[in-house]
């Protein structure tokens, strides 16, 4: 039971991500910041840096799988999301090695992740032609307020997630068959 954890909590936030907007203000939404929650990223980020061990690369997996499903439920051109997150993790996942997972280094992971996930989605769909936006704009109106307000969810769930994703990321280590 304990293998659907993971799956079941970033199935809940992808349909979370579609109605994460209806939760903020309507002054916040009215104004011209253009907010993108990038929710299973951070889940996928704590995967990575507190239940993922050195040879282990569950976050990838979920994050190409559910990159896809991202791509299917929420856009209109498939792999663009699967690539983005799955390569994000990746580079996560190589940097934590080098890292100690304290709040700090999950913060300053996560400002990377969230970066470069979402300045690849941007490049990807200027390329195709969907956006059209100058990179001063981008940066201003897109970029930073999307990494503001994923920080902020991600230092509330902070101390929510890392304890169970710790403790089963050591099960899994211990090679006990529950998990």
């Amino acid at each position: 039971m304990k293998r659907l954890y993971l799956p079941f909590l970033l199935f809940l936030f992808l349909i979370l991500e579609g109605v994460a907007l209806e939760l903020l203000p309507a002054g916040l939404i009215m104004s011209d910041l253009l907010i993108v929650p990038h929710w299973v990223l951070v889940i996928l980020l704590f995967i990575s840096v507190f239940y993922d061990r050195e040879y282990t690369y569950y976050s990838v997996l979920y994050a190409f799988i559910f990159g896809l499903l991202i791509d299917i439920v929420y856009t209109g051109i498939l792999g663009v999301y699967m690539f983005s997150y799955a390569f994000v993790i990746y580079i996560i996942q190589g940097l934590r090695k080098l890292l100690h997972g304290n709040i700090l280094v999950t913060l300053l992971l996560a400002v990377i992740g969230i970066t470069l996930a979402d300045l690849s989605i941007n490049m990807i769909y200027s390329t195709v032609g969907l956006v059209d936006m100058l990179w001063a704009d981008y940066l201003m109106s897109r970029l930073v307020p999307t990494i503001l307000a994923n920080l902020l969810f991600l230092v509330f769930l902070y101390p929510v997630l890392m304890k169970p994703f710790a403790s089963w990321g050591k099960e899994q280590l211990s090679g006990k068959k529950s998990f």
